[in-house]
């Protein structure tokens, strides 16, 4: 418990200490924000600071700092390294940057933004790419809440209902104005998903479980797969996600001054660390208790039967309730804002004012049909839901690499100190192009040659960038 001390401490002091130092480097001012220059009634409206918030930390908080920890801790202590300097030095500035760089570009969506640094040909490139995402969020963040609310309810209320109803959810929640459904209920899910965190918390203290300390290595390690890039890609919401990115922007058109960044941005960014922290170490204390595999059906555990047990076990029948309720809602208000932010990404892309709900319903319906394509087919499917996730994490750690190398470019542009997130964008090009590589849904090379094409490529992009930085200074 020591070192899951040490790693907590450490996460909230980043807050305090290199939180305040981006922040610095962006310098934020008193000019008015999109949120005040473009109201609409429907996306651009002035929220209060705790609200965005509360949003913003659902938003991003999906099944990843959950789930993603869970799986993440089957590679052992190791994962609360990832969790705490991923969510310090590389999460916590993408998302800071992609909210900033939207309020100072008029509200502008991820795709218009990396455009904006990046090239209009990876602008094109980036809006079918975030497009694809949303999409995928949207269909694999219905399949785990689905699955715990059907343990929940009666046998006739079983996963292919709730499918159903959480998707009828999903189309109003896209289709209305931020105001009407997402800023009413969020605060209300926020809470839920807090008192889930808070309450797990608390009992890993009480039970003050023999944790394994990472001076004495990494602990039991139930994964076969290689600690990297797999546990990178494993734990994503916690440490770092391009999803995140897509998410930023819906906020900062509701914002209205530019020194609540901070606290909104990269403070829910180190507040989903903290969850994906807690939930890692429970799930390293159960895995210690049952192993990996249950030994009545003699599969492994999926992230839903552990954050069960566990929530149920700890917390008693009422505050297991109320547990799971929070990790229901996580995904659910991800998978709502993916769909919004595909709507929104469409309509800055193709310019169609979206005041009208008819316009609105003009973008809406194709998305729809396509996300409900998704779900038909992982239904068929027994493995379509694992498959669609595989596809989903390394599509969301791929846009996080777009976007650092987006907010470097702005860095320098700016003359400011652009290391921070060059040095966060070559890891995670490093991740990604192993990942790829390596992987089973990849191409399935073998480790070393995965590791020497994953470092080539680094390089590659590395090499680009000093050239492309000294022309730029050879041209100044």
């Amino acid at each position: 418990m020591i070192t899951f001390t040490i790693a907590l401490v450490v996460l909230i002091a980043g807050y305090f200490i290199y939180g305040a130092y981006v922040n610095r480097i962006f310098g934020p001012d008193d000019r008015k924000t999109p949120a005040l220059t473009k109201q609409d009634g429907v996306d651009y409206i002035p929220l209060p600071t705790w609200k965005i918030f509360m949003i913003q930390f659902l938003n991003i908080a999906g099944l990843g700092p959950i789930f993603g920890a869970i799986m993440g801790a089957q590679f052992g202590t190791a994962s609360y390294l990832w969790i705490v300097l991923g969510t310090i030095f590389a999460g916590a500035v993408h998302d800071f940057f992609s909210g900033t760089l939207s309020i100072r570009n008029g509200g502008e969506s991820l795709p218009e933004i990396v455009g904006r640094y990046l090239g209009s040909k990876t602008k094109k490139v980036m809006c079918v790419f975030t497009l694809v995402l949303m999409v995928l969020v949207g269909a694999v963040f219905v399949s785990g809440p689905a699955e715990l609310l059907a343990g929940m309810t009666p046998d006739w209320m079983n996963a292919i209902f709730w499918i159903i109803i959480i998707f009828l959810y999903y189309i109003l929640a896209t289709i209305l104005p931020v105001d009407k459904i997402i800023g009413k209920i969020y605060p209300l899910f926020a809470i839920a998903l807090l008192f889930m965190a808070v309450g797990i918390l608390v009992m890993l203290y009480v039970k003050n479980p023999d944790l394994p300390e990472i001076w004495n290595g990494f602990g039991p390690k139930y994964e076969k797969n290689p600690i990297f890039p797999m546990m990178f890609i494993s734990i994503a919401c916690g440490a770092i996600s391009g999803f995140h990115a897509t998410q930023s922007p819906l906020m900062a058109r509701c914002m209205t001054h530019e020194k609540h960044c901070r606290p909104i941005f990269y403070g829910a960014m180190v507040a989903e660390g903290i969850v994906a922290l807690i939930w890692a170490a429970a799930a390293t204390y159960f895995f210690q208790e049952n192993g990996i595999v249950d030994q009545l059906t003699g599969k492994a555990y999926s992230g839903a039967a552990v954050a069960t047990h566990i929530s149920k076990e700890w917390l008693g029948t009422v505050g297991g309730i109320l547990a799971i309720l929070g990790i229901v809602a996580a995904p659910i208000t991800s998978g709502d804002t993916a769909l919004r932010s595909a709507r929104l990404i469409a309509a800055d892309f193709f310019k169609i004012d979206q005041r009208p709900i008819s316009k609105r319903l003009l973008i809406c319906i194709p998305l729809f049909l396509l996300t409900f394509g998704l779900l038909f087919y992982s239904l068929r499917d027994a493995d379509g839901f694992k498959i669609i996730w595989r596809y989903f994490a390394w599509c969301n750690q791929t846009l996080s690499v777009f976007t650092l190398w987006a907010i470097t470019v702005y860095l320098v542009q700016s003359k400011k100190n652009f290391y921070i997130s060059l040095l966060p964008a070559l890891l995670m090009t490093l991740v990604c192009s192993t990942y790829i590589c390596i992987a089973p849904e990849g191409l399935s090379l073998p480790q070393e040659v995965s590791y020497i094409i994953g470092g080539s490529c680094t390089l590659i992009a590395l090499v680009w960038f000093i050239v492309w930085f000294r022309n730029r200074r050879t041209a100044l």
